[in-house]
């Protein structure tokens, strides 16, 4: 630099206040568990207004239905019976897969709303047995009880649901909601498809009227199992009435779809192929004939079932395993849904007061011979094109079920199970989504193998080892990614002080005698000794390739840090290698815009002192102004 020339004005990076232990804990706790200061409310409030804000929070139905008025109870209404008119016949058909008897799902179905409408953020999740939840729950319960006719099996059904509302309610208290997000949206894709196609197999056995099946729900299983009644197990009358109504049900289904003022088409359409199916079995007395039919639904209200959980005894252990797992997938799929329509509608849901709502409904459903429930989406979606406005409608929805069960259930006993199953099918397929799963692969393909591992380990081996693959993969790429972060090097944007990657940006121009490299991670014990490596890698191959070449040989590296959020003590104990390794080059280490928390930690641990406080700049634009030729620093 020429005499008498100026650098432009250069910012040193502050420092943030110093903060002691017990500060800097309770800032990561509140943020961790407290993130939406739910407290605030309570400040500066007199213990009466407290307390109803207390108990506000609890039973969000006593803040909105200050409000409530009769227009908004006519759209709840209609929306109530629309989904109830869906919800009984899915009942019927749902309580099959968790191998219950009918009026199981009818008893869920009057409970488990009544108590989330009390206590549910959600506007539009209309609650009850759902398919996933059901097939996932029936399979873990057979494994240890196969004969599901048995009373324990009942009462094991009854355990692993007490104990899924247990842990659905712990992490609510504990706002322990963050951790059903570790589960990717692609492994949930690919987990509910290879369930609706496991489901819709399942269906076969009801569809083709077989006797004799598989209780195993591999593909290679059940349709050996099919095609093995080929011959003398296959009745024609119920495939004629399974896929009659099979196919009425999807083209309402289509029309729905194509035209959305008609969605009450789809809604209503399986309660008319109950109602038509069953007269037309009564009828012709197609029982007799070998189409099964339902038999006999328990008439009257749900009786207690407190004394049949498991407290103590062998299935202790197997009830509390299958609850945690079954719970956390019922909560998973409840908070998708939620958060989905919540979007829509354009209004916050609270995750920590669905999980305290669910919980709170499932441990009492178990207590009442209910099993497991969530928020349906088939429902949730009905319930929504109704025009709910708020959780009323579930509970309009449960009192028609519960009228449903005091007299109206003799009249289902001629139901063929054939339309049972094309219920079930017509409502799984509307999982499978191919256009999401082409969407993936354009995407990111760690996430569409994700998708894909998940949706083969359930149809090729079970629910269970389908879902421990979308765990296993969802967590690996949370490994992949913090293990190895990316580092890219950065060039001038022409007649800008911008840097950005030469990679993104082509004519982005390398600095003469430097090399500037951005980390786009917190650097951990995790990928430390990578992230020195891969940057010393990048020094020789730059170095490797600038010979011969217009630029001069690298004399400083300038290290880009912005996006490092965070640096711990193998990241220290790392740039301090780097430091020593780059001196032996006779290159200089030079830090631009590192964050609060990573300069606090650069100070404490004396590395700013061993770089050099005049080699830590606010930014790219400063450190080559400092060390660059006058043409660079224009």
């Amino acid at each position: 630099m020429a005499m008498g020339d100026t650098l432009p004005l250069i910012h040193k990076v502050g420092l943030p206040p110093k903060q002691t232990l017990f500060e800097e804990l309770k800032h990561n706790m509140k943020e961790i568990f407290f993130s939406d200061n739910p407290l605030s409310k309570f400040k500066n409030q007199s213990g009466s207004r407290k307390f109803v804000l207390g108990l506000q929070a609890v039973f969000p139905i006593f803040d909105w239905g200050r409000s409530y008025n009769l227009k908004t109870f006519r759209d709840d209404f209609i929306a109530g019976l629309t989904i109830a008119s869906l919800c009984i016949p899915q009942d019927i058909a749902y309580a099959s897969l968790a191998n219950l008897d009918p009026q199981y799902g009818l008893y869920t179905s009057f409970v488990t709303p009544l108590v989330y409408a009390f206590m549910g953020s959600s506007r539009d999740i209309a609650v009850g047995p759902v398919s996933v939840v059901s097939l996932l729950l029936g399979t873990m319960l057979s494994e240890e009880i196969s004969d599901y006719k048995s009373h324990e099996y009942l009462r094991l059904a009854f355990t692993a649901t007490f104990f899924a509302g247990i842990t659905q309610l712990t992490l609510g208290v504990l706002r322990l909601g963050f951790l059903i997000d570790f589960i990717s949206h692609a492994a949930i894709m690919g987990f509910m498809s290879g369930a609706a196609i496991t489901i819709a197999l399942q269906q076969l056995k009801g569809l083709l009227g077989i006797q004799k099946f598989t209780k195993k729900t591999d593909i290679v299983s059940v349709m050996r199992s099919v095609w093995s009644a080929v011959h003398h197990g296959w009745n024609w009358q119920t495939m004629v009435i399974g896929l009659a109504f099979l196919v009425f049900l999807l083209i309402t289904k289509y029309i729905s779809k194509k035209n959305k003022k008609l969605f009450w088409v789809a809604a209503i359409s399986p309660m008319i192929s109950v109602i038509l199916s069953t007269l037309f079995v009564y009828i012709t007395r197609a029982d007799k004939k070998g189409v099964a039919i339902v038999r006999h639904i328990k008439k009257g209200v749900n009786p207690s079932s407190v004394s049949e959980i498991f407290f103590s005894g062998k299935y202790l252990g197997p009830g509390i395993r299958i609850g945690v797992v079954a719970g956390m997938v019922a909560l998973t799929e409840a908070a998708a849904i939620g958060r989905t329509f919540a979007v829509i509608k354009d209004y916050s849901l609270d995750g920590n007061k669905e999980m305290l709502a669910m919980g709170t409904m499932n441990v009492i459903g178990s207590f009442t011979s209910c099993y497991l429930a969530t928020g349906s989406f088939s429902r949730t979606a009905v319930n929504f094109m109704a025009g709910c406005k708020t959780a009323v409608s579930n509970i309009v929805m449960s009192s028609v079920v519960l009228l449903t069960l005091i007299l109206i259930t003799p009249l289902f006993k001629y139901t063929p199970n054939a339309v049972l199953s094309s219920i079930i099918i017509a409502v799984v397929l509307g999982f499978v989504n191919i256009e999401v799963v082409l969407l993936l692969w354009k995407i990111d393909k760690f996430d569409f193998l994700a998708c894909m591992g998940a949706f083969f380990g359930v149809i090729f081996k079970s629910v269970e080892i389908g879902l421990l693959i979308a765990v296993v993969i969802s967590f690996a790429k949370i490994l992949l990614q913090v293990t190895r972060p990316r580092t890219v090097v950065l060039g001038k944007v022409p007649g800008t002080n911008v840097y950005r990657n030469i990679q993104q940006y082509p004519k982005a121009t390398q600095i003469s005698g430097m090399l500037i490299i951005r980390v786009d991670s917190a650097i951990y014990f995790s990928n430390s000794n990578y992230i020195k490596e891969r940057i010393l890698r990048c020094l020789a191959n730059e170095d490797a390739q600038r010979k011969g070449s217009a630029l001069t040989r690298i004399l400083y590296l300038i290290v880009e840090m912005s996006p490092v959020t965070d640096i711990d003590t193998s990241g220290i104990h790392a740039f301090q290698e780097l430091y020593k390794s780059l001196q032996k080059r006779e290159v200089q280490l030079v830090l631009a815009n590192p964050g609060p928390t990573v300069m606090e930690k650069l100070h404490a641990s004396n590395l700013t002192e061993l770089i050099g406080e005049h080699k830590i700049f606010l930014s790219v634009t400063d450190a080559v102004a400092t060390f660059g030729t006058k043409d660079e620093q224009l």
